[in-house]
This record gives C-alpha cells, structure tokens and sequence, in this order.
C-alpha cells in the first residue's frame, strides 16, 4: 500500500471522494473535469481523496494519481474498493502478502463527487452502487441519472410531459446489423435528411455523425453502433444551441441560457474539447420571453426525470421558426472552468469553488432526504 495514504482515518474534516476516469469513451474528457475541480475545490474545508478509475474498472490512488492514469503508468498505485455494506464508509486498500489478500481501510469518505462522464458513471450503474452502500453522493440519482443518459427513453419521457423534442426513431445494434437495409428504409420514409445518427448511451458527442445521404447513413448507423447497443436516429434541426444549468434538488433553479457557436458543422467532440475556435455566448442573445421559456422547461425537464444536485440542459432553437426543441438533459456535464455549466452559473452569480460547495451540501441534503425513507413494513396487529 501507498506510504501516503497510511494512518489518514482524520474526521476534522469533511472528507470528499473525487471519482474520475472510468470505462467510458469518455474517460478522457473525466480527466479534464477532475483536474479543474482538483484545483478549485477548498483544501482548507475539505479532505481531498481523488479516486482515479482506470479503463479496465479498477479503483487507484495515490501520489499523482490523476497524471499517472492519463499516461497509463499506474503500477505504483495502490487499488482500493468500496464495500456494499450500508454503515461501511471506509474505502479500503488491496494488501497482498504471501498470496494472501487483505483489505485495509484507507480513509471514511463522507461525500463521493463522481465525475465520471459516459457509461458506468454517469448511466446510473455507480449511483446504484453508491445508493447499496448507503453514500451520500454529487448528483442525479439512479432513476434521474440513467433516464438522462439514454437519448431514446428520454425523448419519450419528454414527450409525456408535452415537451417539444424532435422527431426520432431508435434502433438496436442487433438490427442494424442483421438488417440494416430495413432500417434505412425506415430512416429514409419516416425522416428527411440530414439526420443526426447517435449512440443513445453516449455523451460529449462521442460516436455521433451528422448524415447528409444515403452513404453518410450506412457509416454513422455503425458508427454509433460501437458505443451503445442502441442507437438514436433523429432529423437535424437548423438550429442554434442553446444550454441552460440547472442546480438544485427538489427545488431546482436554472442558470441564464448561454449559447454555443461552433465553427465546424456541428458541435462535435473536438469542436468540445479540441478546437479552441467555438465561440460561446453567455448570456445568450434571446428575447427575454424566450430565454425564461427555455429556463422553465429545463426545470420542468429536470423535474421530470427526477434529477438531482446538477444537469446541463440542452436546448434547440429553429433558426427558421423560432421553435424551441429540449435535446438532452446531461447529469454529469462537463466541469473544467472552461465547460459551459461552471460557466453558466459564474454569469448567474456563482462562482467555481462556491459551485463545488453547494453540489457537496446538495449531495448530503439529498442523503437526509434518503434516510427519512422507512424501509420496512410492519403492519399493526
């Protein structure tokens, strides 16, 4: 086990777990979102455990531990785990000694702020695991969470509520494999080009491809196949793009609206992530009434879903009809200082380090909230 994180079982703090990196296509853009939040988070208030998880699902820490899984060098960490058991809030290291494995307790986490984007972090798998464990955690619970990452089920959940969405149609990888001229058929009568084709459990527009033609259609339905075993087939808006962040639990309050002008076709994952020439307008110039319709029906979607603790919602605005059309609700957006949440919460009046503080009392007041639940039933005799 790592010298350095011996004898550190201290309670003069809260004691925050930093999770990062993860089995997601994602898991670069984590890195990024950990890294800002590693270095804004008040050292002075909390107790800083940042948890890197690799590839491959193990759960590292130590010295440098964020630099050492960006470049695949972690053979001098030590891997720990967590125990299911409710009441066990100890992370516990991995101690092998004569082929014998043991766990030692590392340190009490009081609080995990997951920043694992994509799959197996942000789809309600971890937040089922934390929610067994008993853990307070940052963020959208099971139900908010995994309805938020997947595109297809949320558009349907938007629909029941009467919330303008754009008209799509979902595929399994099964069928797109075994009959895929069926399937651009169906694409071609029931949508016109061009079309948006996205894996459904995907976000940072990983795997998405914007088709123009029958040809752009066979290559982005297996493209997006690679990243989800169901994929997202929906008519392409001439749109702007306009976000709002949301914060909050059972009252949840939205940011102004900003707006995102991307310099290629589309905003893509290296016009994110790579390509420094994306102009991003905060606030959005929009009429007022339309910028409070847009804040209204994020809260409503955020609602709608359960969320929890944070969302960026995403918003389409018909550049030839003024329609407004709800994208995607993302529960674990993207959290460098230069990422549109953070951003958009500074032009409402709250900073970084204090947007850290309020998700870390959010996560705690959702975990009360959790505890009032009875969970038996004795009947009276």
């Amino acid at each position: 086990m790592s010298e350095g994180y011996k004898n550190k079982l201290t309670k003069n703090k809260l004691s925050i777990g930093i999770l990062f990196g993860g089995r997601s296509g994602e898991h670069e853009v984590s890195l990024a979102s950990a890294r800002s939040i590693l270095n804004a988070i008040d050292k002075e208030k909390y107790e800083i455990l940042p948890i890197g998880i690799t590839l491959n699902g193990q759960w590292l820490i130590g010295e440098g531990v964020l630099d050492k899984i960006a470049d695949n060098k972690t053979t001098d960490l030590t891997r720990v785990l967590l125990s299911p058991l409710p009441g066990d809030n100890y992370l516990y290291a991995l101690s092998t000694n004569q082929n014998l494995t043991s766990l030692v307790p590392v340190q009490e986490i009081d609080v995990f702020f997951p920043v694992l984007h994509g799959t197996f972090g942000e789809d309600g798998t971890l937040q089922g695991f934390l929610e067994m464990a008993d853990m307070a955690y940052v963020g959208a619970g099971v139900l908010g969470a995994s309805v938020g990452m997947d595109k297809a089920l949320f558009k349907d959940v938007m629909r029941t509520h009467n919330i303008p969405v754009v008209e799509s149609l979902t595929f399994s990888r099964t069928q797109i494999e075994t009959d895929q001229t069926s399937v651009m058929d169906m694409v071609q009568k029931k949508l016109s080009y061009p079309v948006f084709i996205k894996p459904a459990n995907m976000g940072s527009s990983v795997g998405i491809t914007k088709c123009q033609n029958q040809s752009d259609l066979y290559e982005g339905l297996l493209e997006a196949a690679k990243f989800d075993r169901r994929v997202l087939v929906e008519h392409a808006v001439n749109a702007r793009e306009i976000e709002v962040s949301v914060l909050g639990n059972d009252i949840p309050k939205a940011s102004v609206p900003g707006e995102i002008i991307p310099k290629q076709d589309f905003y893509s994952y290296s016009a994110k992530y790579e390509d420094d020439n994306t102009d991003l307008l905060i606030p959005a110039p929009l009429p007022e009434k339309i910028s409070k319709h847009i804040q209204k029906l994020a809260v409503q979607a955020y609602k709608a879903i359960d969320c929890a603790g944070m969302a960026r919602v995403d918003f389409l605005l018909d550049k030839d009809t003024q329609y407004i059309y709800l994208n995607e609700v993302n529960t674990i957006p993207g959290f460098t200082r230069i990422s549109m949440y953070p951003k958009l919460w500074e032009a409402s009046g709250i900073d970084y380090p204090d947007l850290i503080d309020r998700l870390i009392d959010l996560a705690l007041e959702r975990k009360s909230e959790r505890d009032r639940t009875e969970r038996k039933y004795r009947s009276e005799a």
